[in-house]
């Protein structure tokens, strides 16, 4: 079993080298793919395009895909070696939606609001990327792609048609952190539910769970794999 490694926002790899150690220590391939988020003419088509270049020829593969990448997975899962889809704190696209249509079709301005406010914090507060994302991390984590600056995404990923005309025929599992703040796990689990008719898996952690859990994340992984 192969695991293909689908990044979010930003488009790195390196969001994978902790859970792709994990998944490696059990014995599985695991292959991180880099997205071309600083060329500002890539949108989803150029990103699946890199994606599927990336997925092995031989049988029995599970594309993983964090945020973001959950529009780009879909479009890669008729490739014939796919056995899973598996969405990690994702954005669930319905067909034919744009990322950027996504935000305001979901309602998730007033999640992400309601629940900062329900924690005491500020729910006019912008996008921080300590707060909102980098809360649990470990802090040697945190400093090692903190240092790699900001994440980048091309416009033209959140602009230009989605291709998406339907979702695919496979398993698609969700993952969802517990302890997210940029995507609450009551508003997870009701989109999850409204697009995929799927009730996530919940693990303790915020939205970035492959550099703060990667071993419970690697667990969870293994597991719907002896399920397919």
């Amino acid at each position: 079993m192969t695991y293909v490694l689908i990044p979010g926002a930003g488009g790195s790899a390196d969001y994978w080298r902790l859970l792709g150690g994990e998944l490696r220590r059990r014995g599985r391939e695991a292959i991180a793919v880099d997205l071309p988020a600083a060329d500002e003419h890539a949108a989803l088509t150029e990103y699946a395009a890199v994606v599927r270049a990336a997925v092995p020829d031989r049988p029995d593969v599970v594309l993983v895909a964090q945020s973001l990448g959950a529009f780009i997975a879909p479009l890669v899962a008729d490739h014939p070696a796919v056995r899973l889809l598996v969405l990690v704190n994702p954005m669930i696209p319905a067909p034919g939606e744009t990322a950027g249509d996504w935000w305001a079709a979901t309602g998730h301005p007033a999640a992400r609001a309601a629940y900062a406010a329900a924690q005491g914090r500020d729910p006019d507060a912008g996008v921080d990327l300590a707060t909102d994302f980098f809360h649990d991390v470990p802090d040697e984590v945190t400093a090692r792609m903190m240092s790699a600056g900001g994440p980048q995404e091309s416009p033209a990923v959140f602009t230009r048609p989605n291709p998406l005309r339907r979702w695919p025929d496979v398993p698609t599992r969700v993952v969802s952190g517990r302890d997210d703040r940029f995507f609450p796990v009551d508003f997870q689990r009701r989109l999850a539910r409204e697009r995929l008719g799927v009730q996530p898996d919940e693990l303790p952690g915020g939205h970035l769970l492959a550099l703060s859990q990667p071993v419970l994340l690697a667990d969870r992984l293994e597991t719907y794999r002896r399920e397919v």
